[in-house]
């Protein structure tokens, strides 16, 4: 027996209009394909606004290699946290400017607390952080 249910949802021809072309869009097989990912994205935005939440996250950033002392910063910074650091990468995308992906996991606010720290480092250009839930809570 499968552990599928299935149930109705009432829409109006507007939203539903806009709905098949978001799935069109994003090259979803179904409706229910599209709508299972958007309810475990909400479910994943709830988990993640729980500082205690267990996560895992990218930590992006473009900076000026020149910059005196930021790598060495960088990997002390990782090395000061390699409990939570799992890997990094560094590209190099130009004579001044150098990509580092840094991937941690750990509670919500332990990383978001060293991403905050890394983000805000002198010479660094460009951030971002891509934050993901890692409980097994959704499924």
């Amino acid at each position: 027996m499968s552990d599928l249910e299935r149930i109705g949802v009432s829409l109006d021809k507007k939203l539903l209009k806009q709905f098949d072309n978001y799935i069109r869009q994003k090259s979803y097989t179904n409706r229910s394909e599209a709508i299972r990912d958007i309810i475990r994205h909400k479910l994943m935005e709830e988990e993640l606004a729980q500082p205690n939440s267990s996560a895992v996250a990218a930590i992006y950033l473009i900076y000026d290699h020149h910059t005196m002392k930021l790598s060495q910063r960088l990997v002390e910074i990782q090395h000061e946290f390699v409990i939570k650091t799992i890997c990094s990468m560094h590209v190099h995308l130009d004579h001044h400017n150098c990509m580092e992906i840094i991937i941690l996991k750990g509670k919500v606010s332990e990383i978001q607390k060293i991403a905050d720290h890394i983000v805000s480092l002198k010479g660094v250009k460009l951030s971002k952080v891509n934050l993901m839930s890692s409980s097994d809570k959704i499924t």
